[in-house]
């Protein structure tokens, strides 16, 4: 069920399989303010079926996470019913600086293509003071339009990615 992207990234859906080595992941001080440990956000998804865990491989083993959430997260920032959205992305601090965000990113579009074929724009917030977040968003083909919105820990700007 994973999607094979080069030969060191995959994205795969989460399953049982991958817990013991999400109990060992972490993020950066900087990345802490903005995001959570997969352990904490799968709780979440547990009470929601319209969230789908996803757990980015790097060699086969876990190095980052995020959700793809259904309508319920995108009305949120969009009224397109046609669109996902990407949360909770974190690349565990450990594997950082291996090109593994930009990989998985771009591995993105093909992911949603298989298992969501109804599914014609990712979008995501970021927090406006999380610049390289934005920064890494930007260069995978997210853009900028302008919508802003405010969350829990500030201003946060609404990128969008066509598929």
């Amino acid at each position: 069920m994973s999607t094979q992207i080069t030969d060191s990234v995959t994205l795969d859906f989460y399953s049982d399989k991958y817990r013991r080595r999400l109990c060992d992941y972490h993020l950066s001080k900087e990345q802490s303010r903005y995001a959570y440990v997969p352990l904490e956000v799968l709780e979440t998804c547990k009470e929601d079926d319209l969230r789908y865990p996803v757990v980015i491989l790097y060699n086969g083993e876990p190095a980052g996470f995020f959700v793809l959430h259904g309508w319920e997260g995108v009305q949120t920032y969009s009224d397109n019913r046609d669109a996902i959205l990407l949360r909770s992305y974190s690349v565990n601090s450990r594997f950082q600086g291996k090109g593994i965000a930009k990989e998985s990113l771009y591995a993105l579009d093909s992911f949603v293509k298989k298992y969501f074929p109804e599914k014609k724009e990712i979008i995501l917030a970021v927090n406006h003071q999380n610049t390289i977040a934005q920064h890494v968003y930007k260069r995978s083909g997210f853009i900028d339009k302008g919508v802003r919105k405010m969350g829990p820990k500030g201003e946060l700007y609404i990128l969008q990615k066509e598929l």
